[in-house]
């Protein structure tokens, strides 16, 4: 069983809206062989907070424009640190940087394939470790 084409595409409007609000290591899995619960992941990271919350307005209000859909469930808002987005065919995590090293959802999915993505969210891989060099360059967080 593959993600359906449904959940390919709402993944790769998720993930160029993310790239849009400049998230970090835009990845996607394809889960629907080990999950029956969803078809895909969507992981991307920001290095903080605020960013985290408009990267997920951001994919809310592009799934909401394309696709008329809106999320079934929305957790984690309150802290800022990890939202999760249920679109039922696709889970998005948006992850502050600290909680995607913590957790290292890539490692749990590892096995499973990897969706294509577009051009602009291939382009953000590596880029949570770029930023860390800058502000440890700096000596602190880089607006």
């Amino acid at each position: 069983m593959t993600a359906t084409d449904r959940a390919t595409e709402l993944v790769e409007a998720a993930a160029q809206a993310a790239a849009d609000k400049l998230a970090h290591d835009i990845i996607a899995y394809d889960v629907s062989d080990v999950l029956a619960i969803t078809d895909a992941f969507l992981l991307a990271s920001a290095p903080n907070d605020r960013q985290v919350k408009s990267i997920v307005d951001g994919i809310e209000e592009h799934l909401l424009k394309t696709f008329g859909t809106k999320p079934v469930r929305r957790e984690g808002e309150r802290e800022g640190r990890w939202v999760l987005l249920d679109y039922v065919d696709i889970v998005v995590h948006v992850q502050h940087a600290e909680e995607r090293v913590f957790y290292a959802l890539e490692r749990l999915w590892k096995d499973c394939p990897a969706i294509e993505l577009p051009e602009d969210a291939k382009a953000t891989r590596g880029r949570a470790a770029e930023h860390a060099r800058e502000t440890d360059t700096r000596g602190g967080e880089v607006s």
